[in-house]
Order: structure tokens, then sequence, then C-alpha cells
């Protein structure tokens, strides 16, 4: 039988030698460099059975030249950045890698969780430069342990957010508008609510739905404003899930107490965001689902 030949569509950037490395021996993959023209990518194409693709975007224009492949499957649990639709209508399947970083995913949203209730990278900076604030005002610190955590999207990252905050001794809710088993509920402890009911009770906030239609935005002004003051957004889904203008707004006027981001509705940040000018937020570069 004939090996399968893959077209593995990603940037050079993204380390295409190393994940051509991991490929099986039954497969013939080819990396094709995404940053090229389609009309240089297409001869590396046209032969392909199955796309693999990654971000920053993936056109289904390459493929109405490309009549054997049967399956373009992305490198990332998230989809925004296929032309799914374009993709569908050429009759092609389209399959994500979900919940492949989930244990990632939920480790990092905990330390973002525990960086902000303690304020450790406003301490490590005051250490580092030799500002010691060793007897800080307590009412300025918090802790995880007995507080409501709800959880926004309830699917792999969610539960295994569930499932890591079950030793810090809090109540957790869920808001998602898929069907959640209620064997997994009972085992993660966690209570299906309203979004809104979610907002107004959380001490924490974390997000972990796709980037949709539906879900765009879903964080903005008047869901900010349900929040509680000493409260904490977090975000390692997708930037535009949260309206980052009202989110700045908010946390200068001391709506919340803080937000932890790790993806933004442009990325990378510009050395000029007002996000950059505020104590009460920590930053990391899109990076909560990466691991070696």
């Amino acid at each position: 039988m004939d090996k399968w030949k893959v077209a593995l569509l990603i940037p050079a950037g993204q380390r295409p030698q190393f994940i051509l490395g991991l490929a099986p021996s039954d497969l013939d993959v080819t990396w094709v460099d995404l940053d090229l023209p389609n009309e240089d990518k297409l001869p590396l194409c046209q032969e392909a059975d199955a796309v693999i693709a990654a971000p920053p975007w993936f056109s289904a224009d390459l493929l109405k030249d490309c009549p054997k492949v049967k399956l373009v499957q992305t490198l990332t649990s998230g989809y925004n950045r296929l032309d799914i639709q374009g993709i569908i209508d050429l009759g092609v399947p389209v399959a994500n890698n979900s919940g492949i970083n989930a244990a990632t995913m939920a480790e990092h949203t905990i330390g973002v969780m525990i960086a902000l209730c303690r304020r450790l990278v406003e301490m490590h900076l005051s250490v580092k430069e030799g500002r010691w604030q060793g007897h800080i005002d307590p009412s300025n610190l918090t802790e995880i342990n007995g507080k409501v955590i709800g959880i926004i999207g309830f699917g792999f990252a969610g539960q295994a957010v569930a499932r890591r905050l079950r030793g810090f001794d809090v109540r957790t809710i869920y808001h998602t508008t898929s069907e959640v088993n209620g064997d997994v509920r009972e085992e993660l402890g966690a209570e299906p609510t309203s979004l809104e009911l979610l907002l107004q009770e959380s001490d924490f906030v974390t997000l972990h739905v796709p980037l949709t239609p539906l879900t765009r935005g879903m964080i903005g002004e008047l869901q900010l404003a349900m929040m509680k003051p000493s409260s904490f957004l977090i975000n390692t889904s997708r930037g535009p899930v949260v309206d980052q203008g009202a989110l700045y707004q908010v946390l200068k006027e001391g709506g919340i107490a803080g937000a932890g981001l790790d993806v933004f509705e442009m990325e990378p940040l510009v050395a000029d965001n007002p996000l950059l000018e505020l104590k009460s937020i920590v930053l990391t570069p899109h990076m909560a689902g990466s691991t070696a």
C-alpha cells in the first residue's frame, strides 16, 4: 500500500523540522512554508492526501487545485484561523486537536490565579529593583483557598482546570453551551450555572471557549460590571473573546481586582498598549498551551 502523502503547511518559525521528526514512518510528509504565495505552495500540495495546517491562517483557496486532499487537520485545539466554511464547501472534512494541551493550559491558568492573588509579578519586580516590601498590607493579598471559581467553557481545558482545583478547597461553578456528563460533574464537584450568576458569584472567572461568532466579545462592559470588585479575570482562550478596551477601563477604575491574559485582540502587543501601564495584570505571550 502506498504511503499517504501529507502536506505540513506551517511557517518556517514554527519548528517544521521538529514536527517532521515526529511523523510516523508510514506517512510521506512534506513541509510547505505557509508564508509562500499560493502559486509556490501549490506544486508541493497537489499530490497530498491530507493537509496539516497551523496558524497564522489557512485559506480554502489552495485546496481548489488539490483534488486528492481528503482531510485538513490543524495542529491546535483552536480552529478560528482556518477557513472552515470554505474547506467544508469543497467537501473536505476538518479536524482540530481538541484537548491536546488541556493539562498545560490548566496548570498555566492556576499559576496565573496564584500570581494575581499573591501579586507575585509586582513583588518580584520590587525585590529585584531594591524596593523591599516585606510588611505589605495583607488586605492587598488573598488566596485561592475557599474561593468561588467560575469556569466559562467546560470542555477538555475547563474540566482540566476544575480537576486541578480540587486540592484548593474551592467551590467550582461553570457555564457551558455543551452537554456535560453527570458523572463528570460529580467527579469534579462542579455546579452548572448561568453566565450571569457565574459572573456575579465568582472570585476568579476563567475563560476556556473557542473563538466563534457567539463567543467573540462575550465578556464586555456589561459582563465585567457584573463581577465583584475583588474578583479576577483570566483569559487563556482567544483574545477577541474579551473586549480589551472595556477590560482596560474596568481595571483602571478598580471595577475588578485584576486580570491575567495570555491572549489578546491583536498579537503581539504593541509597546504603547495601555494594558502595559497596569499593575493589576499578569501578561504572557500566548504560550499557555505550549510545552516540551
